[in-house]
């Protein structure tokens, strides 16, 4: 295959349209869920409930939306497991991560898809995940924490409490740093990012995996071809 001019312009398919779906499903259904819980937790926080309505309807739907928040984040997880992986490269980036909150990460590091940050809160939502369902499972009242005994409640509702609080501040650590690297919001919002962001933010994706499949889509486009399954160029929003 010739080799073409890549402007550092061009809009690469950072995350595909089932997964900004799903990750959005994630977001509602994380606020609403911690919304109702936080109002269960702390009574001054009790006004929250009315957010859904009564503090009635607010504790019958917190479970449903936690069960939702949960799939949906899986479903993200079995899609990029793969990605977050640790490997013998995410040292560089923890040796460099002084750099790093410098906005100098990509003179320290080379990174894959997600950098070495991204990778362990990747694992720490994972686990907190599964905790708060589990736990929530087993306080359950109306369908299954009368099959506990009130100990393992206890330690239920201690875990499931310890958990949420984990999961909060994991979701605030990646908003925050969503916006502090820009062009991040624009990848799971409108599903692109640039030649330019994917070259400095993650040089070794960029190289590995969209490259050769940047190239393809343009020569396609250029010889009036369709562009396969397997693009990986941005031609407009929701594509």
């Amino acid at each position: 295959m010739s080799k073409i001019e890549i402007s550092n312009d061009t809009r690469v398919i950072r995350h595909r349209t089932p997964a900004r779906i799903s990750h959005w499903m994630l977001v509602i259904c994380f606020f609403m869920t911690m919304f109702t819980g936080v109002a269960f937790f702390f009574p001054d926080f009790a006004w929250l409930t009315e957010i859904l309505g009564t503090p009635q309807i607010a504790r019958a739907i917190h479970p449903f939306t936690g069960i939702l928040m949960f799939f949906a984040f899986i479903y993200l997880a079995l899609l990029y497991w793969d990605h977050n992986i640790p490997e013998k490269n995410d040292i560089r980036w923890a040796k460099g991560v002084v750099e790093v909150l410098k906005g100098n990460e990509h003179a320290v590091a080379d990174n894959g898809k997600y950098n070495l940050g991204q990778k362990m809160l990747f694992w720490t939502l994972n686990l907190a995940m599964v905790t708060v369902l589990v736990t929530g499972i087993i306080m359950w009242r109306q369908y299954f924490s009368h099959y506990f005994s009130i100990p393992v409640l206890r330690i239920a509702i201690l875990l499931h409490s310890a958990s949420a609080f984990m999961l909060f501040t994991g979701i605030l650590v990646h908003i925050y740093m969503a916006f502090w690297v820009k062009g991040s919001i624009r990848g799971i919002v409108e599903g692109w990012v640039t030649v330019r962001w994917a070259k400095k933010h993650h040089p070794r994706w960029y190289r590995e995996e969209v490259l050769s499949k940047l190239e393809e889509d343009l020569l396609n486009e250029q010889s009036g071809k369709k562009v396969g399954k397997t693009k990986v160029l941005f031609k407009g929003f929701g594509k």
